[in-house]
């Protein structure tokens, strides 16, 4: 009989007042057209933060850098005071960092119990290892429970929920591996009200144990407003405006924006004289 694997040692905690993440002058360039020109951005333990942006301006380039699809050409990506750096999704997933993008991944065919398991699916053995549904089935149902998703059966096909109960079951999949950064690329996209309020609240109550930390890409300044701490403006593959939330206005932060972007034109203006 095989000695019992002995646990892995706890990791060490963040010092107070360490960032969870910080990107320092990163840069991203696809062939002759720079992306980023720069990048640095500063998370917090349990903080959301939002990231705002014409398009274009590098958001979802940087989301894919921090997640390990893309690396970047320069700069440092630090997490918990410490310099890391990711050649792959994987990579990224293996230091805490979960991503859940427009299109979900769920297997439309799918119940929601598979689609939450999707990978990482609960066996039972025997002479053969087999799936073992109606644990992951109770599984399901008590974690959905937990965080607070609600939808109509876990046997469910996922094309037969609705775009907010996709988009949160999406969101309780990542969340499953008990991230310390979830990274949400455009989250309420195409919702309405009362489909964005179901992701709206997930992620707010999320936020509030403090366990993972949390960036949000979002054009609608209403949903970011209620939603993060803190909002970075990007443009022209650079962070503009950092802005705490209960600092500034949707009123201010338009007029900062305008104004950042006229000073950015008089400088190319300028440069091309």
């Amino acid at each position: 009989m095989s000695a019992a694997a002995e646990p892995l040692p706890p990791e060490p905690p963040v010092p107070a007042g360490t960032p969870v993440l910080e990107v320092r002058s990163v840069t991203k360039s696809f062939g002759a057209i720079g992306v980023l020109r720069g990048i640095d951005l500063v998370l917090g333990q349990g903080e959301v933060l939002g990231l705002v942006g014409d398009n274009g301006a590098g958001k979802s380039t940087l989301v894919k850098i921090l997640s390990g699809f893309h690396q970047q050409d320069g700069g440092d990506i630090v997490l918990g005071g410490e310099r890391v750096s990711f050649h792959s999704v994987a990579a990224a997933r293996s230091h805490g960092i979960e991503t859940v993008y427009q299109d979900l991944a769920l297997i439309p065919q799918l119940s929601v119990y598979q689609n939450l398991f999707l990978g990482h699916e609960v066996t039972r053995l025997g002479p053969l290892r087999f799936l073992d549904k109606g644990a992951m089935r109770k599984l399901a149902r008590q974690y959905l429970d937990d965080i607070h998703v609600y939808v109509p059966s876990i046997e469910a096909e996922a094309e037969q929920l609705s775009g907010g109960q996709r988009q949160a079951i999406a969101v309780a999949r990542a969340v499953r591996a008990s991230p310390k950064i979830l990274l949400l690329d455009e989250p309420l996209s195409a919702m309405g009200a009362r489909e964005s309020r179901l992701i709206i609240n997930l992620v707010k109550d999320l936020a509030s144990s403090g366990r993972v930390s949390i960036i949000v890409i979002d054009h609608n300044y209403a949903h970011l407003f209620e939603l993060c701490d803190r909002i970075n403006v990007m443009q022209g593959g650079r962070i503009t405006i950092d802005q705490r939330v209960h600092e500034t206005s949707m009123e201010e932060l338009t007029e900062l924006m305008v104004s950042s972007y006229r000073r950015q034109l008089e400088e190319v203006q300028n440069a091309g004289a």
